[in-house]
């Protein structure tokens, strides 16, 4: 483990010691928690498909039939 030094506003500090002592954990653990979450190391299988997974739902089409209508949309996306 390395120590480090960080700064925090009064509120986020207030914060994260109602969230550790909920959580039965240390503020350091919750802080290393959210680093690894917002901050995954890169190349790894898993930090890819974090990322992937990240971006579904996050794009609207404005349509509503899509999940009815995927085959036709693929071949007419993918089709010859």
């Amino acid at each position: 483990m390395e120590r480090t030094q960080i700064s925090l506003t009064e509120e986020q500090a207030r914060r994260l010691r109602r969230l550790a002592q909920r959580h039965r954990t240390s503020m350091a653990a919750l802080i290393r928690e959210a680093v690894d979450r917002a901050y995954p190391p890169t190349g790894t299988e898993d930090a890819r498909w974090e990322s992937a997974l990240s971006a579904v739902g996050g794009f609207h089409s404005g349509r509503t039939d899509i999940s009815t209508e995927h085959d036709r949309e693929l071949d007419d996306a993918f089709g010859e």
